[in-house]
């Protein structure tokens, strides 16, 4: 205890003891805890990351969206997207892939 109040006589006595709680109050709330600095940049970070993913969703549900209502409606949009993606083809006809 001796230590303590021999630090306190040293360094703290020109400080007002209102100065000191506060400075204390202020180091707690920023530095310790749930809520400190580092925590929140975390969690600001984090909701960024979040919200431009939300919006890459948002674009790709709107462009699928497009494409199938596409489908639904173009009867050759249709017959090309299945020859394209499933390599469907006709009774009659040969199919060549060609990978690049």
């Amino acid at each position: 205890m001796s230590r303590l109040v021999d630090f306190y006589e040293k360094y703290l006595t020109r400080l007002n003891k209102y100065w000191l709680v506060t400075i204390l109050f202020l180091f707690i709330t920023f530095f310790i805890g749930d809520g400190n600095l580092y925590n929140r940049y975390k969690y600001d970070e984090k909701i960024r990351t979040l919200k431009n993913e939300i919006n890459r969703y948002k674009k790709e549900i709107e462009q699928d969206k497009k494409k199938l209502q596409e489908l639904q409606t173009d009867k050759v949009g249709l017959e090309q997207f299945a020859r394209e993606e499933y390599l469907m083809k006709k009774e009659d006809e040969d199919l060549f892939i060609v990978e690049e």
